[in-house]
Parts: C-alpha cells; sequence; structure tokens
C-alpha cells in the first residue's frame, strides 16, 4: 500500500503547478507541464527525496497515461484533416518512421528494440501541447491550423500504432495480423458509433448530466475501459487502445447527445487534466533520473543531440511535404511544431525502461530533450507566424483582428 504522504507531495505538486505558470506568464508562457515534472524531480528521490514510486502510485500513472491519450484521441477531427492534406500528413510520417528507425538502430548499437524505441520517440508530436497555443492565436479554425492539426493527429497515432507492431515482442507478421484484426473490431465500434442513436440515449445523457446518475460520464468510462481490455486481448499496448477509445467517444457523442457533448467532455477533461494526467506527470518526474543526466557527460551532451535529431527527423519532412500554397514561414514554422513532442516520448521511454529495452540514461536524454522542445519550438514557430503578420505572440492576447474564430480559450495544457 502506498504512503500517504506519497500522493500528498504529488496533488500538492499538481496544484502548485498552475500556480506557477499563472505568476511566469506574464514575462514567459511555461507549459503546465514543465512544472509538474518538475517539481516531481524536485520531491523525488535525485534531489529532496521526498517522495518515491511504489505500485499504487504506478497504476494511477498508468490511468493517467491512459487518460491522456484517450484526450487527445478525442481532439482529433477527421472531417477537417481528410483529402490532400491528409495525404500530405501520413508523406510527411512515412518519411519520418525510417529516418528515426535508422538513427535508433544507430545509436543503439544495431540493437533491434533500442532503435524502435528511440525512433518512435523521435517521429511523435505533441498535439495536445500544440493545439492550445494555435487557440490562443486564434488559428485553430483557420488553414494553418487545420493543416498542423492533421500533421500533429498523424504524429500521435502513427508512433501509437508503430510501439504496438514493434515492441509487442512478436514476429512483424504475427503482430500486424493482430493489429489488423484490432483494427477490423474498431472499424465495427465506428459504424456502430456512426449509427444514429435512440432518442432515449440523449434524453437520459442529458437529463442525468447534474445527477448523481452522470450517464453519459459512465458511458465515456466504459468505452475506455473496453478498448484498453481489447487491446489488452491482443497483446497490443494500451496506448492504442486508449487512443481508440478518444477516437469512439468524439463520434458516438457528436452523434448521439450533440448538446451535452461539450459539458460531458469537461468533466472527463475535469477527471483527466484535475487528478489523473498531473499525476502521471509528476510521477516521470519523481522516476526522471536526473543523477544519470548530471553525473554522465555523455549523456547530457545527448539531450541537445535528440532535440537536434527530433527536429531532422519529424521537423525536415514535415516542411517538405507542407501544402504547396504555404510560404518559407510557414512551413518552417509547421516543421517546428511538428518536432514539438513529449507526451508520447514520456509514455514510449516508460515502456522502453520498463522492458529494459532502453536504459534509464536514455530516457532521460530523450525526455530532456522533448522538455526543451515544448520549451522553445512553439515559441519560435509562433514568432515566426507573427513575422508574416499572422498571429500576436504576446501571452493572452487572443486572436488577431479579423479573425472571427471563438474558439481562443485557456487550455489545461498551459
Amino acid at each position: 500500500m502506498t504512503h500517504p504522504g506519497t500522493l500528498v507531495l504529488i496533488m500538492a505538486a499538481a496544484v502548485l503547478a498552475p500556480l506557477l505558470v499563472y505568476a511566469t506568464g506574464r514575462r514567459v508562457r511555461i507549459p503546465l507541464v514543465i512544472f509538474e515534472i518538475g517539481l516531481g524531480v524536485l520531491i523525488g528521490p535525485d534531489v529532496l527525496g521526498w517522495a518515491h514510486e511504489d505500485e499504487v502510485i504506478d497504476t494511477l500513472a498508468d490511468l493517467g497515461l491512459s487518460m491522456l491519450i484517450f484526450l487527445a484521441g478525442y481532439e482529433i477531427d477527421f472531417a477537417a484533416v481528410r483529402g490532400d492534406t491528409l495525404r500530405r500528413s501520413l508523406g510527411a510520417w512515412l518519411v519520418a518512421l525510417p529516418l528515426g528507425l535508422g538513427v535508433g538502430l544507430l545509436i543503439g548499437g544495431g540493437a533491434f528494440y533500442e532503435g524502435v524505441v528511440i525512433g518512435t520517440a523521435l517521429t511523435s508530436t505533441a498535439l495536445g501541447t500544440v493545439l492550445p497555443m494555435l487557440r490562443d492565436s486564434g488559428e485553430l479554425g483557420g488553414r494553418f491550423g487545420q493543416v498542423m492539426s492533421a500533421f500533429g493527429a498523424v504524429g500521435e497515432f502513427g508512433p501509437v500504432v508503430a510501439v504496438a507492431l514493434l515492441l509487442s515482442g512478436r514476429r512483424p507478421a504475427e503482430s500486424a495480423a493482430l493489429l489488423i484484426a484490432f483494427g477490423a473490431i474498431t472499424a465495427l465500434a465506428v459504424f456502430w458509433a456512426l449509427r444514429p442513436r435512440r432518442p432515449w440515449f440523449g434524453r437520459l445523457a442529458e437529463g442525468t448530466l447534474h445527477s448523481s446518475g452522470q450517464f453519459a460520464v459512465r458511458f465515456v468510462m466504459l468505452l475506455l475501459a473496453c478498448m484498453l481490455g481489447l487491446a489488452e486481448v491482443f497483446g497490443l499496448d494500451v496506448l492504442l487502445g486508449a487512443f481508440a477509445a478518444g477516437v469512439l467517444t468524439r463520434l458516438v457523442l457528436h452523434r448521439a447527445a450533440p448538446g451535452t457533448s461539450g459539458v460531458v467532455l469537461g468533466k472527463v477533461e475535469a477527471m483527466g487534466f484535475g487528478f489523473l494526467v498531473p499525476l502521471f506527470y509528476v510521477v516521470t518526474g519523481i522516476e526522471f533520473d536526473l543523477h544519470a543526466l548530471l553525473h554522465d557527460p555523455g549523456a547530457l551532451l545527448l539531450v541537445p543531440g535528440f532535440l537536434l535529431l527530433c527536429l531532422l527527423v519529424r521537423g525536415v519532412p514535415a516542411c517538405l511535404w507542407a501544402p504547396r500554397d504555404f510560404g518559407r514561414a510557414d512551413r518552417a514554422a509547421l516543421g517546428l511544431l511538428a518536432s514539438t513532442c513529449l507526451p508520447l516520448v514520456v509514455a514510449i521511454t516508460t515502456i522502453g525502461t520498463d522492458q529494459k529495452l532502453i536504459t534509464s540514461t536514455e530516457a532521460a536524454s530523450l525526455v530532456g530533450a522533448a522538455v526543451i522542445s515544448v520549451l522553445l519550438l512553439p515559441l519560435v514557430a509562433m514568432r515566426l507566424r507573427a513575422r508574416g503578420g499572422r498571429v500576436d505572440p504576446r501571452p493572452g492576447a487572443g486572436p488577431p483582428a479579423g479573425n472571427g474564430t471563438s474558439e481562443a480559450k485557456d487550455s489545461e495544457a498551459w
């Protein structure tokens, strides 16, 4: 059983993190996740030594990771990323994947699974971190925002599928067959989700929205549990199930209860961003091997090296495969935002260290590079956009004049 003091410390860090974001927001915009991980490092064994991982905390952190990926899946609006934009985003990621795997194999000295962990991490995009900045600038509903949503969606979905396919411990053909079977069942679930729902579903969802029944929220949690269980049955990583559950939930709620879907999502986000997701990030900081990173010059040098590799592996293909109507500044901004990574890097390196596929030093270097990418790359990208007169880079500036979007709002990710 966990020591109650550990959970208290973790939740205290989770409460302190948004206060720090607010305190520093007037001068510089720092993503909330940076403070959550940083406070976890501070209270962890390598600094103050107040908090330590245990079985209960690890289980809650795993739930937080599942909720994070679930919400990322929900964010994706496939109606906005289809057509030529989707083909270009897929093409960019399919070029990045072999590049990343090749780099990973070189770094891992030819060790296949180590190369897969490093390579897939280099191809990921932190869509949940990038979207709030696009919302705040009023660009999420515009041309650039739609293109970035497509590239980010593939940058989240692609690595999840690659991890499920390549890190299952099975032969590639067997893993592919299981993945196809999982995909077929998920496709049937999507077909079911797109069917018109009976009127009672919407009435019950709305009628229990502010009561102890909470039918819609319980239904969403059931979908998540079913997809996690299905992935487990097929021997695939639960991240794939969580992502599929998010996509299904969006389809079901928007079709069956369009009037209440926003409120339902708000309740689910409250559970996720209010408890489980920050707990996952704080625990990530507690487990972060700061000692290995600071006492190994090679590991410390890997941090800027991995950051550069993220730009080369993920950013350059995104620039090259950007839509033809994008100018140089837009292409550069797209490449920088596509290279911004953290949540999936944390998830993939956690899998890698749990299965002893990579060392804690390599994991710390990758996560360190991902943290810097979240701190630096979006700011540079938005300043490039601002030089073209498209956005105001100041925190809280809101949509630019003439932009009619109403989506600029505060987000839990910042």
